[in-house]
Formats: C-alpha cells, structure tokens, sequence
C-alpha cells in the first residue's frame, strides 16, 4: 500500500506553550502524537522524550527478528524509562507525564497502533468515522460500564484524569493492537486539544471536505481553535492509496 501523510502543531489560543509533540518517519514507517503534562516545561519535556525514544527504538531495530508488536510495545516501555529517568536527573520535573499515540507500518506484518491516554487514534473509512483508541481516563471507563453517557462526559469536571500515561513507575501496560487498514482510509492521530473542542460528526468534515490532506490538516486545527482552542492542538494524516 501507499501512504501520503502530514501533520501539524498549533498551541492554541490559551496556552503560551506548546506541550504537544509529534514525528512523521519520512518513509512512512511510523507516526506518533504525545501530549504532555507537568508545568510549563516538564509537559514539553515529557512528549519530546517520548517522541525522541520511540522514533531511536523503532528505528534502531527495525530490521531486528522482533515480532512488531513486540517491537512497537518495547518503544513504549523504553520511552516510560527515559522519562522517569528525566525525573530523576531534573527533580523539578517530577510530576510530567505524556500520553502518547503511535502507529506502525512494517510489512508485511499488518499495521498495529499503540496508546497510552487519551491522545487518540480515528480511521475514516467510507464516511464512517470510528475511534480506533479506547481513553484511559476515569470517563472513558464510566461511559463503558453506563454511568455516565458520552454526552455528560463531554462536560464533566474530571474528563481530563488519565488513568494511564508514560512517566509512571506504576504503568504497568501498553495497549498495542492491529488495524483493520484498506485502500481510501484515512488516519488521523490527534491530542485531546482537537477532541475535546470538535464532535466526530466535524472531525469528519474536516476530513471529508479536504482531498488534500494539508488542507484538512489545517482545516481541523482552525475549526478547533474557532470552538476555544483551549489547549494545544495536534494532528497527524494519513491517506492510504493503493500502490501505482
């Protein structure tokens, strides 16, 4: 198969940094968006490690006899360790965390997509829009069991505490799964500061609207920051095409 991709970064219209992060592997090999916490500078801190030691571990052993679940998941772990270990050089550092969304493209194994928190993973497919993630966030887990609907979520006081992030000697799993991918998908990876301004029915808009995946790249991010743009705002595409 073939990949187009992008991706962009916006801080929004509050916040005066920008703690998200995110990589395109210029092969297409892999992508990832972490959003990170911890005051003003350990959330940066927190989602550039994140991106820097998934994108060294994947690239380092790429070509390695690792099964690619096993070889995404270690990225994973690997960016939990140098975080911590960050805390532990920088002590006032030592409340940041980052969620983190990455997926995969090593054939001829099929794509897999790992999380951790509630950045999140969309696929698009024939103007049907699903959420391939499941948050770990206190809410997600009330909507699931029915305390709680999707629409109470949206505004309750405790709909951004995460139940799991990298940064915590207590992460105990990483979710890794396949992905169901065919020609004419699209991906989208994004931080909460896109999901917690714009509904499914105008994600997909945006998707929809845009052939060019740059202009549907900005066209999500600006609709966002027209709802508040509230936190930093990050979205990585991708258009799967069959090859030529």
């Amino acid at each position: 198969m073939k990949l187009n991709f992008t991706g962009s970064t916006d801080p929004g219209l509050i916040r005066s940094n920008n703690q998200d992060a995110y990589y395109i592997d210029p092969e297409g090999r892999f992508f990832i968006v972490a959003d990170g916490m911890g005051g003003h500078a350990g959330g940066e801190e927190a989602s550039r490690i994140a991106t820097q030691e998934i994108k060294a571990y994947l690239s380092a052993n790429w070509q390695s006899s690792q099964p690619a679940p096993e070889l995404l998941e270690q990225a994973l772990w690997a960016a939990n360790k140098a975080i911590l270990q960050d805390q532990q050089n920088h002590p006032q550092r030592a409340d940041m965390g980052t969620t983190v969304v990455a997926v995969v493209f090593r054939s001829p194994e099929p794509p897999l997509c790992a999380h951790v928190g509630d950045s999140r993973l969309y696929r698009l497919r024939e103007s049907q829009l699903e959420q391939i993630t499941e948050d770990h966030t206190w809410i997600a887990r009330a909507i699931k069991i029915g305390d709680l609907s999707a629409q109470e979520a949206r505004l309750h006081p405790y709909r951004h505490v995460l139940s799991r992030c990298l940064g915590r000697e207590d992460l105990h799993h990483v979710d890794v799964q396949p992905l169901d991918i065919k020609s004419g998908d699209r991906l989208l990876l994004c931080s909460d500061g896109l999901t917690e301004e714009l509904v499914e029915q105008k994600i997909k808009s945006c998707l929809e609207d845009f052939s060019v995946l740059d202009k549907a790249a900005f066209s999500l991010i600006e609709a966002a920051k027209e709802q508040g743009g509230h936190d930093n705002i990050t979205v990585v595409l991708v258009a799967v095409e069959e090859n030529s």
